[in-house]
């Protein structure tokens, strides 16, 4: 060949004219005019094996691969992570050996730890008002020396949080602003056997699917920036819900239909094993236009408002200070302010707190109640 005809090969070819010289070099070395086949990296059926035993860390299996000491090629960590994506996304399947505590002391019985034993008084119906230790409520309840009460609400909501943590299953926690979600909710968690696994996602109004991932991914505690790649990302999420640990998404009426759809993937994925809660005043309304996800919900748990003969006895075993006042008292404030909204009896326990603070034994009357609701509702 002439140099005109290696450089028609190369302006052809879209390369250099050097490139084209060393292909005729390499043809009249081997005698081979085809183009060698490049050998890249990659993953024995061994070393997958070990990957899976290390439960899919690819560092670790590097590190291993090392202290190996086999002779053999040992690729950089970013190559091995390339290599890894690689063959998943080509189908190949990673079969992560889970550790045998999982079914026994990670599972038990999400209701045995709960303790359940101090009887406050009993409710209409016969119905048991339990109240809980301090130390061990750990619920901002707006008021000092105010109490966990378990009314049957609060028992419920206990039991469908154990059942969902216990079996990795998405949850609906509604009711109207004020009934006491949040109370119950963030007493319930705190009572799971590994309340350190409870995970609080925080994401703002109306957020786009890219803000709800990040907002998993900061939640999770995922120590490494997300890849650009919203398929590598998604991997990586499904990676950190293999784990048994308790989502727990607050104000999820604030989530538009995508991000549910998004919500409804990860969950539908057969590896996560992640229980998810979603509460919210409208929460139920929101996750009903996403019908595929609304179907997933295990439970739908409502938080009422408390019955006009629940709040006598729910209220003295909330605060001591409703312990004194007049039965009839109490139900002229429920009827003109408190409505058996939670909300507005803390607060309303917040201001006689304030009133009888530094006067000794506390004496509450019609005339301080009286007082104390017109802070909240205006002149009666």
């Amino acid at each position: 060949m002439t140099s005109q005809h290696v450089r028609a090969v190369a302006d052809v070819s879209g390369v250099s004219v050097r490139t084209v010289w060393r292909w005729l070099e390499r043809a009249k070395a081997t005698g081979q005019a085809e183009a060698g086949v490049r050998q890249g990296y990659a993953v024995s059926d061994m070393a997958w094996a070990l990957l899976g035993r290390v439960g899919g860390n690819v560092a670790e299996l590097r590190r291993r691969l090392a202290d190996g000491g086999d002779g053999g090629e040992v690729p950089s960590l970013s190559t091995l992570h390339r290599v890894v994506r690689r063959d998943r996304r080509a189908g190949r399947t990673l079969v992560i050996e889970r550790e045998i505590e999982v079914a026994g002391e990670r599972r038990p019985d999400p209701l045995s730890e709960l303790g359940l034993n101090a009887v406050a008084g009993r409710g209409a119906g016969r119905q048991v008002f339990l109240r809980e230790q301090k130390h061990l409520a750990q619920v901002s309840v707006l008021v000092p020396g105010a109490q966990v009460v378990h009314t049957p609400t609060v028992q419920s909501v206990l039991r469908t949080v154990g059942h969902a943590a216990a079996v990795g299953a998405v949850v609906c926690l509604y009711g109207d602003a004020g009934h006491g979600k949040t109370v119950a909710l963030q007493y319930a968690l705190s009572q799971l056997p590994h309340p350190a696994r409870v995970r609080r996602v925080h994401v703002g109004v109306n957020p786009t699917v890219p803000e709800l991932r990040r907002g998993l991914a900061d939640a999770l505690d995922m120590d490494k920036r997300l890849p650009h790649g919203t398929g590598e990302a998604d991997l990586l999420l499904v990676e950190a819900l293999r784990q048994p640990r308790v989502l727990v998404l607050d104000e999820a009426q604030r989530l538009p239909v995508l991000a549910l759809e998004y919500l409804r993937g990860l969950w539908d994925h057969p590896d996560t094993d992640t229980a998810l809660v979603l509460a919210g005043a409208g929460s139920e309304r929101a996750l009903r236009r996403v019908p595929a996800l609304a179907s997933r919900v295990l439970a739908w748990e409502l938080v009422p408002r408390l019955g006009p003969a629940e709040v006598i006895t729910v209220m003295a075993a909330f605060h001591p200070l409703w312990g004194e006042v007049a039965e009839g008292d109490m139900e002229w404030v429920d009827k003109h302010t408190g409505h058996g909204n939670f909300r507005t009896w803390a607060k309303l326990t917040a201001h006689l707190t304030a009133e009888t603070y530094g006067q000794g034994p506390a004496v509450v009357d019609r005339q301080m109640l009286e007082r104390v609701c017109a802070r909240l509702m205006g002149p009666l």
